[in-house]
C-alpha cells in the first residue's frame, strides 16, 4: 500500500516552506503603507506561533518539524520586509495611474458586460483579486501604469477582446 494512504507526513519528511507571491527577479519590492503593516502583522503572528511551538510539550520530532517550518517562514518574511520599499503616493501626479492608485474602469463591450469595476495597484504580498487589489506586476496593472482618465486599455480574455475606459483615478 502506498505511504500516501497511511499518513500525510512524518517528522522524517523534509520541511517545505510555502512559497510567497512571486516577485520577478531584479524587481523592487514596492509596497503600500498598508502592505507593509500587513507584513509586520504577519511576522508578529508567526513569532507568537514560534513561541507557542517552543513551549509546546508535543512529541519532540513533531515539535522540531513545526519549529523548522516556522523558522523558514519567518526567514522568508524577514527578507520580504527587509527589501520592502514603501511608495509615497502623495508624490504621484493625481491624474496618472501609478503604484497605489485606485482606478475605476468602465467596460465598453456590451457582450461581455457593462459593469464598472475598481482596481487598486499594490505590492505582490498585498494583492487580492477578490477585493480588487492587483499586484503591480500583473499584466492588467502594467497596461494601466502611466495612463490617464479617459484612456482605453484592451485586455484579451477567453470571451474576446475587452476594452475598458479609465473613468477615475484616486489615491486613498
Amino acid at each position: 500500500m502506498s505511504r500516501a494512504f497511511l499518513k500525510n507526513e512524518s517528522a522524517d519528511d523534509p520541511v517545505i516552506i510555502p512559497a510567497r507571491a512571486p516577485l520577478p527577479s531584479g524587481s523592487i519590492n514596492y509596497v503600500t503603507p498598508r502592505g507593509l503593516a500587513l507584513l509586520r502583522t504577519e511576522m508578529e503572528e508567526l513569532e507568537r506561533e514560534h513561541v507557542h511551538a517552543q513551549i509546546n510539550e508535543s512529541d519532540e520530532p513533531e515539535r522540531t518539524r513545526q519549529l523548522a517550518l516556522l523558522n523558514g517562514r519567518i526567514a522568508v518574511l524577514n527578507q520580504r520586509i527587509a527589501t520592502a520599499k514603501v511608495v509615497d503616493i502623495h508624490e504621484h501626479p493625481k491624474d496618472e495611474v501609478r503604484f497605489g492608485a485606485t482606478i475605476s474602469l468602465h467596460n465598453r463591450n456590451a457582450r461581455i458586460g457593462n459593469e464598472d469595476r475598481k482596481l487598486t495597484i499594490v505590492g505582490v504580498d498585498e494583492a487580492d483579486a477578490t477585493h480588487g487589489r492587483i499586484a503591480f506586476t500583473a499584466p492588467v496593472a502594467r497596461l494601466m501604469l502611466g495612463k490617464h482618465k479617459g484612456d482605453l486599455i484592451s485586455l484579451r480574455t477567453p470571451q474576446g477582446e475587452n476594452v475598458m475606459e479609465i473613468i477615475a483615478i484616486s489615491y486613498e
